[in-house]
């Protein structure tokens, strides 16, 4: 059904599959106590990969993730990483969002081992990306909303993400 404000809006947003970044993590570091409450961790970025679409290539060794752990075990993520496009293109793209689920399931993905899987319908792990890069064609990352659904192993992070049309 279409939405309508005094009968002017008449366009749904619908989401477009962009591509799927699939990084491989180094262990994390952590700050805890913080005096604010909870912690906060890096999780520096090894590498890996991404394909959509539209374009891919590699995330660039260097990048890392800083989420805040709040008191109530709500990860709260900001994390950056470089990619390079398969035709040479940077693309800083910077992440913000969440990752919550009970305590139960958090602490399995804390402890994750080789080979464990916590399934990602067991957690919400949902962010939203903005996107710099150099005037050329994939400056089109930098006009668009994305956002991105993710699934956490022990070796790193896969993210889906989608550009709202």
């Amino acid at each position: 059904p279409r939405l309508r404000i005094q009968g002017q809006l008449t366009v749904e947003p619908a989401l477009e599959f962009a591509f799927e970044c699939t990084l491989q993590l180094k262990p994390r570091l952590k700050l805890d106590p913080l005096p604010q409450g909870g912690s906060r961790l890096f999780v520096p970025v090894a590498g890996g990969t991404f394909r959509g679409p539209r374009l891919s290539g590699v995330a660039l060794d260097g990048g890392g993730e800083w989420p805040h752990v709040r008191e109530d075990g709500v990860f709260c993520f900001d994390a950056r990483y470089l990619l390079r496009e398969d035709d040479g293109t940077l693309i800083l793209l910077q992440n913000r969002g969440y990752r919550h689920a009970s305590p139960e399931v958090m602490e399995r993905l804390w402890k994750l081992e080789p080979g464990d899987v916590v399934r990602d319908d067991e957690y919400y792990f949902r962010c939203t990306p903005t996107f710099e890069t150099c005037a050329g064609p994939h400056d089109w990352l930098c006009r668009s909303v994305f956002v991105g659904v993710g699934s956490r192993s022990r070796e790193g992070n896969v993210i889906r993400y989608y550009r709202v049309a």
